[in-house]
C-alpha cells in the first residue's frame, strides 16, 4: 500500500491555524506525494503525552520530531493532527536515503479564500 497525500483541506487547515494573515505568502503551492509504507514510521496517539494537542506544542512533542530527524530512522513520520485528531500529518525527511523513493507530484498553485480571514466580508 502507498500513502498518498490527498487531503489538501487538512494541509490547508494546519497552515491556516498557525499563520498570521499579515504574513501569508502569496506564492503558496501544494504538492502531492506517494510514499511507500515501508519508509514510514507511525507515532501512535496513545504514546504521546496527555497534552500533545495543546497550543503551543509542548517541548516533548517538538523533541519527538527533532529526535526523528536526528536519528534519520525513516524518510517519513506519520503523526496525529492536533487540530483534527482522527486525521494524520506526514512529515518528510529529505536527508534520509529513502526519501528518493517518495514520488513527488508537480506543484500546483494554492491560495486561501479571502473569506477565511477574520473581518473579511
Amino acid at each position: 500500500m502507498v500513502y498518498c497525500s490527498e487531503s489538501r483541506a487538512l494541509a490547508a487547515m494546519e497552515l491556516f491555524v498557525n499563520l498570521d494573515p499579515r504574513l501569508a505568502p502569496s506564492n503558496l503551492v501544494f504538492i502531492t506525494a506517494d510514499v511507500p509504507d515501508d519508509v514510514i514510521t507511525a507515532i501512535a496517539r496513545a504514546s504521546l503525552p496527555a497534552n500533545w494537542h495543546h497550543y503551543p506544542a509542548p517541548d516533548a512533542i517538538k523533541d519527538i520530531g527533532t529526535e526523528w530527524l536526528d536519528r534519520r530512522s525513516s524518510a517519513a513520520l506519520l503523526v496525529p493532527s492536533a487540530i483534527v485528531p482522527e486525521e494524520h500529518n506526514l512529515l518528510l525527511n529529505p536527508e534520509h536515503a529513502d526519501f528518493a523513493r517518495i514520488a513527488l507530484g508537480q506543484p500546483s498553485e494554492f491560495n486561501f479564500d479571502g473569506r477565511m480571514w477574520k473581518g473579511t466580508p
